[in-house]
């Protein structure tokens, strides 16, 4: 998402890289260069004038540590006042001293507020809470539908209710809420969550019936869900929202879009209120507490490798990768299985393009974003056909694929007799990496096999 926001900003901090001290001069010319990618990244005007006001009085006054070259000093500085607009912490979650917590989702129509709510019940019950959805969508039939279905992707419990031939209006929604609460406690659910009725634009019903249902259900949370790909626009309808209904909090969707990150740097100084979660890809577990110093890392190009290290601890499997080391320390061989597994646990943590974007953008890691979008994604499921095509004694033992072997193999998983040979060649490379870690040499080894040793550097490696 930040990926222009990052490119303008680290071109500002290399040009002060040759300056000796930080004069008015070169700090006046360099805030000029931040308040121009920041408003290409559409962030709010206000917003940007405030931060620009902040950064200059620190960099000018006495907060400024000699010990800092003059661009460190901007860039700590700059990520300070970034983390502070963003609201330093990470929000809480607040939940009801007597269950069930409910939660009342609010947003415009096509913001993405079912798919969220079911993320959310997702995110609940990884957490140990047992949530409950209920629509009270009753003007468009599909809503509940779709909730339906969300509600069985992520398998949370789901209360339908039954229109009795009422017509849609205040009062069955009003009668849906009651009814779904009564069930929530009746069921044992310590959670309801509220997925109300959207409009294309705000008005005075939409207002007058979420305001209705924050005085019937008293919410703990009331959190708005704003598509963070229309920018301002997300920003001016999350204000809108909080005069009329006090939010607690706001959702991010589509934060993995090529939107330019001025809806996240403006939405929680525009209304006060944080950001609590954010909509990372369309599966449902793809949704995260929203993290500031995270999110400015990724920003200023420092990466996120804490969110990275908790998805490969959240997602793979340890005792594979546990019974994988193992045998690499002990010498035991690296086969094709266990090749073809880790293929497996990378898909894991999703796209490529994903976990290169956590990396820093910066030092050994230069390079490595801007190479995200070169990754054939295809190429994992290339080269899991191929293995898959062996039988389990030339998986268990390659020197044994003679030509017509490769040939048999190419055939069985529709990839050509070249594409085979390439695959035991990285496969070779890995083994003899793996090697070398018995041997102390894991350092160098990681360093020369790294993505090209998978043969995943480029769309063009694999031959197609």
């Amino acid at each position: 998402m930040f990926e222009n926001l990052t490119d303008k900003l680290q071109r500002v901090f290399k040009s002060l890289r040759g300056q000796g001290t930080l004069t008015e001069e070169n700090i006046a010319e360099a805030l000029a260069e931040i308040r121009v990618a920041l408003l290409d990244a559409d962030v709010n005007l206000k917003v940007v004038t405030d931060l620009i006001e902040h950064i200059r009085a620190k960099a000018v006054g006495s907060e400024v540590l000699t010990a800092l070259s003059p661009s460190e000093q901007v860039v700590k500085i700059v990520r300070d006042e970034l983390v502070s607009l963003l609201g330093k912490d990470t929000a809480r979650f607040n939940f009801a001293s007597k269950p069930p917590t409910v939660i009342l989702m609010a947003g415009l129509q096509g913001s993405g507020k079912t798919t969220t709510s079911g993320k959310l019940a997702a995110w609940l019950k990884k957490g140990g809470h047992r949530p409950m959805l209920v629509s009270v969508d009753v003007y468009r039939p599909a809503a509940r539908e779709q909730l339906k279905i969300v509600a069985k992707q992520v398998d949370t419990r789901l209360y339908e209710g039954d229109q009795k031939g009422e017509p849609a209006g205040t009062a069955l929604v009003e009668r849906l809420a009651k009814e779904a609460r009564r069930e929530a406690v009746i069921m044992g659910c310590d959670t309801l969550i509220v997925d109300t009725a959207g409009r294309l634009h705000i008005d005075e019903d939409l207002m007058a019936e979420m305001e209705s249902l924050k005085k019937l259900l008293s919410p703990q949370e009331i959190l708005f869900v704003a598509d963070a790909m229309t920018g301002q626009d997300a920003v001016n309808s999350a204000q809108d929202f909080h005069s009329r209904l006090s939010l607690t909090g706001v959702v991010l969707t589509k934060m993995d879009g090529d939107a330019r990150g001025g809806a996240a740097l403006s939405i929680r100084h525009v209304t006060g209120q944080p950001i609590k979660f954010i909509g990372v890809g369309e599966k449902p577990d793809a949704f995260e507490p929203f993290h500031p110093d995270r999110i400015v890392g990724r920003i200023l190009g420092m990466g996120d490798m804490m969110s990275l290290i908790e998805k490969a601890e959240s997602t793979l499997d340890r005792k594979k990768s546990e019974e994988l080391a193992k045998k690499a320390l002990l010498g035991d061989g690296f086969s094709l299985e266990d090749f073809r597994d880790q293929l497996r646990q990378i898909k894991k943590l999703g796209s490529m393009e994903s976990i290169l974007k956590m990396l820093p953008s910066v030092g050994p890691f230069a390079g490595m974003q801007q190479a995200a979008g070169q990754v054939d994604e295809k190429q994992f499921v290339r080269l899991e056909a191929i293995i898959n095509s062996m039988t389990p004694r030339e998986r268990r033992n390659h020197e044994i694929i003679s030509g017509a072997r490769r040939k048999r193999i190419a055939a069985g998983s529709g990839t050509s007799v070249q594409e085979v040979n390439q695959l035991l060649r990285q496969y070779a490379q890995m083994a003899k990496m793996f090697k070398q870690v018995g041997r102390g040499g894991l350092a160098k080894s990681m360093m020369r096999g790294g993505l090209s040793g998978m043969g995943l550097g480029s769309k063009q490696r694999f031959g197609r």
